[in-house]
């Protein structure tokens, strides 16, 4: 079947998209790139890249109603699936159905970034609840802690079980 109408088409430059400085333990930075509040997709989807600062990492966490593709496009690192660890590197692309419990550390002192597809979407607004706004090319702040609401954050957003062992003490 055939048909006249056209689907959205959009192109982003390498300063582009939404960035926000994201807090303890990951530090570093993330790049909301496509999700469905800025393009008009069949499909309910997020992509965006994440950059892991050295000797930092992102929480041990599900999610339960989601699914993750993640691509490693700069440094090398360890992905921990289900407590098994996987060494990471530039090439490296991994698949992660629902509920499966990961990890991704960064030992190293270079930064390590991935690419990440979340369907359905939903991770984007996830980040910018909890980041800071970055402007391409500023100065990484100090280290800053989670909202004192993470919790709550993550259960409205796209987690089912997170380890909040790094999270605000009360």
């Amino acid at each position: 079947m055939t048909t006249d109408t056209l689907g959205d088409a959009k192109v982003l430059g390498p300063d582009d998209g939404e960035s926000f400085w994201q807090p303890v333990p990951a530090n570093g930075f993330v790049r909301n790139l496509f999700n469905n509040d800025n393009v008009a997709a069949t499909q309910n989807f997020a992509v965006g890249t994440q950059t892991v600062a050295p000797h930092s990492f992102i929480r041990e966490h599900t999610h339960d109603r989601n699914e993750e593709v993640i691509y490693v496009v700069e440094g090398k690192g360890l992905a921990r699936v289900d407590g098994v660890e996987h060494p990471i590197e530039k090439g490296s692309c991994l698949y992660l159905g629902h509920n499966r419990k990961h990890t991704f550390i960064n030992p190293n002192d270079e930064p390590m970034t991935f690419v990440w597809f979340f369907m359905p979407g939903g991770l984007h607004g996830f980040f910018a609840e909890i980041g800071r706004p970055r402007t391409p090319g500023e100065a990484a702040p100090e280290p800053f802690p989670r909202p004192q609401n993470v919790a709550e954050i993550e259960q409205r957003t796209v987690f089912g079980w997170t380890d909040n062992s790094h999270g605000p003490k009360d």
